[in-house]
């Protein structure tokens, strides 16, 4: 799909670069499973500065094994095995979302973690099984290096400002962290598929469609945020009850308490 884009150009100069609006708007589109997944797996440290530190070493790394990945594509999609890893992987996220225990005050399914440390791995692998979809993809358009890499930078770089978003839209949407993990289910899906027939995988069309149709029954409903409201009945006896004094033990008018008929 990049290249297709970028055929239009007859050099990689001024028209390439007018280009790149429109390649952020694509990658925005085809990485909102992943950022949703790594927007989740984020989610399970206390604080907002944890978070934004893990995604931003997570994806430091991540953005390493993507060239990594695209340079050693040729040998590495040689063997089937790798992606069937990557789809195992996806897979087991999906099970885990679905299955584990969720924290009702923090809207949260999934581990959690200790410390950025424990979650920078975890972030960096998820994206490369990511990688393995869309490289093969990419490689199936284009074997044109410095495009792909070119779509790898702007992926990551527009990954993180999703999974920034996604962080604070998981608490907001009751249902955008399930439908988050189907699209991730179907990515791995996806992979498995092709292992097994790759005339049998969906074009991008239809998978850029079903993943838009998820999203939008993500968002379609607010999280009820639960109020406490005093009754006007406990409001009327807060009013009504009668301070509480407390005597001191050396006023002499303490031990003799004023009787009353």
């Amino acid at each position: 799909m990049l290249d297709r884009l970028l055929e239009i150009s007859t050099n990689f100069g001024v028209d390439t670069l007018l280009l790149l609006p429109v390649l952020i708007a694509l990658e925005a589109v085809l990485s909102a499973d992943n950022a949703i997944a790594l927007a989740a797996i984020a989610q399970g440290l206390e604080s907002e500065a944890m978070q934004r530190r893990a995604l931003n070493y997570g994806l430091l790394i991540a953005f390493i094994l993507r060239v990594a990945l695209i340079l050693t594509a040729g040998w590495v999609l040689k063997f089937w095995q790798f992606e069937v890893m990557g789809a195992a992987y996806l897979l087991w996220l999906v099970f885990k979302h679905f299955t584990s225990e969720s924290d009702e005050a923090a809207h949260h399914h999934g581990p959690r973690f200790a410390t950025v440390l424990q979650a920078i791995p975890v972030i960096a692998f998820t994206d490369l099984a990511f990688s393995l979809d869309s490289v093969t993809t990419a490689l199936a358009l284009s074997k044109d290096v410095v495009v792909i890499l070119l779509g790898g930078t702007i992926g990551i770089i527009t990954l993180r400002f999703m999974a920034g978003l996604f962080i604070r839209w998981l608490e907001e949407f009751e249902h955008l962290e399930d439908a988050g993990f189907i699209t991730v289910a179907f990515v791995g899906i996806r992979l498995l598929v092709r292992v097994i027939d790759p005339t049998l995988v969906p074009p991008e069309w239809a998978m850029v469609a079903l993943i838009a149709a998820v999203f939008a029954w993500g968002f379609s409903k607010r999280t009820e945020v639960e109020a406490t409201v005093p009754t006007l009945a406990e409001l009327d006896a807060q009013t009504k009850a009668p301070a509480e004094v407390t005597a001191d033990p050396k006023d002499p008018a303490a031990a003799f308490p004023i009787q009353q008929d």
